[in-house]
């Protein structure tokens, strides 16, 4: 099992299913890492300098696959989250991708399943299997790998009917479905306004926080 490759940046390049490739030299061996664009866009291939990524490696049937990883913290991360039925390694991989270790382990703990599903690939009812297998976990975890996150209260779910007519009203009204979940995940931080069964009130909030007012 390699546990990390310490080497050169020869080449980031994507191959033909669109995964981000990473190629690092070590003692004149070029490995292939498939890493997360997060850690991509940190790393250089015009700077000639030594980079540490720590590894995952997956042996299948056909193929070995190396992932890459900017910490220890993260790749553990990796190896829990693809221990959830339901969750592969793409899956994985685009969960620490789209909202980095602090905040993915903080809408886990949190159980804020609005921030887990803007990852594409993972509904409602994934990320809700996340929460429910992994948020006692990482509440202990997080401590003993030193990450940190938000110390909000826990998220609560708004209902869903009230989710459903909000989302109807503003793509109605021309916002985009990425504007439109901003908005919910923003104003469900409101918690007099979660006591709030009026869809209405609902709707002036999420039209005003898009505003910017």
């Amino acid at each position: 099992m390699i546990s990390y490759l310490k080497g050169k940046v020869i080449e980031i390049t994507k191959n033909t299913t669109n995964r981000i490739i990473l190629i690092i030299e070590v003692n004149q061996i070029g490995y292939e890492v498939q890493i997360a664009s997060r850690l991509a866009r940190k790393l250089s291939v015009e700077i000639e300098e030594t980079v540490q990524i720590f590894t995952d490696q997956q042996i299948r049937e056909d193929r070995q696959i190396l992932y890459g990883f900017a910490s220890v913290a993260e790749r553990d991360l990796f190896r829990q989250l693809i221990g959830v039925s339901g969750i592969g390694t793409q899956s994985a991989i685009a969960l620490i991708d789209s909202l980095g270790i602090n905040d993915l382990v903080g809408a886990i703990v949190n159980n804020n399943i609005p921030t887990l599903t803007k990852t594409p690939g993972i509904g409602k009812k994934t990320a809700e299997r996340l929460v429910l297998e992994l948020k006692t976990k990482l509440a202990h975890w997080k401590e003993v790998a030193g990450v940190q996150i938000s110390t909000s209260n826990t998220y609560v779910i708004p209902r869903t009917e009230i989710i459903e007519d909000l989302e109807m009203t503003l793509l109605a009204l021309g916002y985009t479905q990425e504007e439109i979940e901003q908005a919910i995940s923003a104003i469900s931080q409101d918690n007099q306004l979660l006591k709030n069964p009026n869809v209405e009130e609902w709707i002036r909030s999420a039209i005003s926080w898009l505003s910017g007012d």
